[in-house]
């Protein structure tokens, strides 16, 4: 069986894949201004949205007109008679797209990005790495299998990844409104409304995410409607992508995690997922979780291993991880293990550099290579930066590439216990092919406490 979040049924696929193309970049083409085929309660399956078409206009003037007229817009994103207003994306180039709120009301501004998994909202939407950010979601159906009930404070239960939603804002093109699913609860609208999170449905996403490829990653504003455009822009909340990110994300103390008898790990948390933590103390691991400003020479040693976890940002805004992580890597036989950010921080500390990609890896369906073996794997990324490989010192080599674009997805040491990928192991959500890596380091940690390094 499955995870929780596979939905039963995937029956609106072929319908709204549309009619076949004969060129690779078509132009989209256009669907109808009406409803679309209602899906019953009654009959088990999820409800469909109305699909507004999306209207780009200049921010710096006017406001975009709505499609639609307020009442027919509430009833698209509540299902009912109810109002709720039209909500604007307006990206930093002035291209703007107009759909209907069906999360919190208020003006949010940050980093638009998107991820191309088809499940898995869940994790993402609690996922720290999004902390900041508004995160358009490519595949066209969201909410279809609900939201499961809360978990209990100071748990680490799956399918979440931290004990609330961390993205600025959500842009999906179908919010469903009647999920069918055994463990859900509450819709996604509900969810990100109780928890204040504003949210979009009705956008083109495709046309949304073709003008991110094409132009990079943007900034934006998430605005819905209740006052001038310049106005809300200037009320809007956003986060300090460059210090002040970096202490939302991480734990304020230290704390320990597991009590199996296996091997002692140093967790650096500078926003890890819980599934990451999850993996390790299931393989019996004990954890020591601490923030990344904590004191990590002194705790190193008590610990048979260090794991850099994985978080959002630019790895060059924490000089001071960067410069405790390479006082680590002059331990003899330490063995330390990055994912994600951990990669980047690894790298700076060995002397490499990092650069900010055109509009990163978000998805469950990124291929990479092991270099040598020629090995191919899916992996589950989230992440904006990544290693230039020719800065490398020679004593470090290049362990994995990306398939398709050929950037670093991995580095390792030649002559330490010392490695790290770009991609997350954990999954969470996506593919556990490379779950095998966890187990790689906790024998390396075994090995280095049964030495007594």
């Amino acid at each position: 069986m499955g995870p929780w979040w596979v939905a039963p049924s995937l029956r609106f696929q072929a319908r709204l894949a549309g009619p076949p193309s004969s060129k690779r970049y078509s132009v989209p083409f256009k669907r109808s201004h009406g409803r679309t085929p209602a899906r019953t309660p009654q009959s088990g399956r999820s409800q469909e949205m109305p699909i507004p078409s999306p209207k780009r206009s200049s921010p710096a003037t006017s406001r975009p007109q709505s499609n639609r007229g307020p009442a027919e817009a509430g009833r698209t994103a509540t299902g009912a008679a109810g109002s709720r207003p039209p909500t604007t994306l307006i990206l930093e180039d002035g291209t703007s797209y107009e759909g209907v709120s069906f999360g919190a009301g208020r003006p949010v501004v940050g980093e638009v990005v998107f991820t191309t998994a088809m499940s898995g909202y869940v994790e993402a939407l609690t996922d720290p790495s999004f902390r900041g950010q508004i995160l358009v979601l490519t595949y066209p159906l969201a909410g279809n299998y609900g939201v499961p009930a809360a978990r209990a404070a100071g748990s680490l239960d799956g399918p979440f990844e931290s004990d609330k939603i961390q993205v600025q804002g959500l842009v999906v093109q179908h919010a469903i409104t009647h999920p069918s699913h055994h463990a859900s609860v509450r819709t996604l609208g509900e969810w990100l409304t109780g928890e204040g999170v504003p949210a979009v449905t009705g956008i083109d996403t495709r046309t949304l995410t073709r003008r991110l490829r094409e132009h990079g990653t943007m900034r934006g504003w998430l605005l819905p409607g209740e006052h001038p455009v310049e106005e809300e822009q200037r009320a809007a909340q956003g986060v300090e992508m460059h210090r002040e990110l970096f202490q939302l994300v991480a734990p304020t103390e230290t704390t320990r995690i597991g009590d199996g008898g296996g091997p002692r790990v140093l967790l650096v948390d500078a926003g890890v997922k819980d599934n990451l933590i999850r993996s390790v103390v299931q393989r019996g691991a004990n954890v020591i979780r601490a923030p990344w400003f904590a004191d990590l020479a002194a705790l190193a040693n008590d610990v048979d291993g260090v794991l850099l976890g994985n978080g959002p940002g630019d790895p060059k805004d924490l000089p001071e991880l960067v410069t405790q992580v390479r006082g680590l890597l002059q331990r003899p036989n330490l063995p330390i293990f990055g994912v994600c950010l951990g990669n980047q921080i690894l790298a700076l500390a060995a002397g490499g550099d990092t650069f900010k990609l055109p509009y990163g890896h978000r998805g469950v369906n990124q291929p990479v290579q092991e270099i040598g073996t020629r090995r191919c794997f899916i992996t589950s990324q989230n992440h904006g930066y990544a290693v230039r490989e020719s800065s490398l010192p020679r004593d470090w080599e290049p362990w994995f590439v990306n398939l398709n674009d050929g950037t670093n997805e991995g580095i390792r040491a030649r002559f330490k216990p010392v490695f790290s990928v770009q991609f997350h192991p954990d999954a969470g959500p996506g593919p556990r092919d490379t779950g095998f890596l966890f187990d790689t380091f906790l024998q390396l940690c075994e090995t280095a406490r049964r030495s007594g390094r």
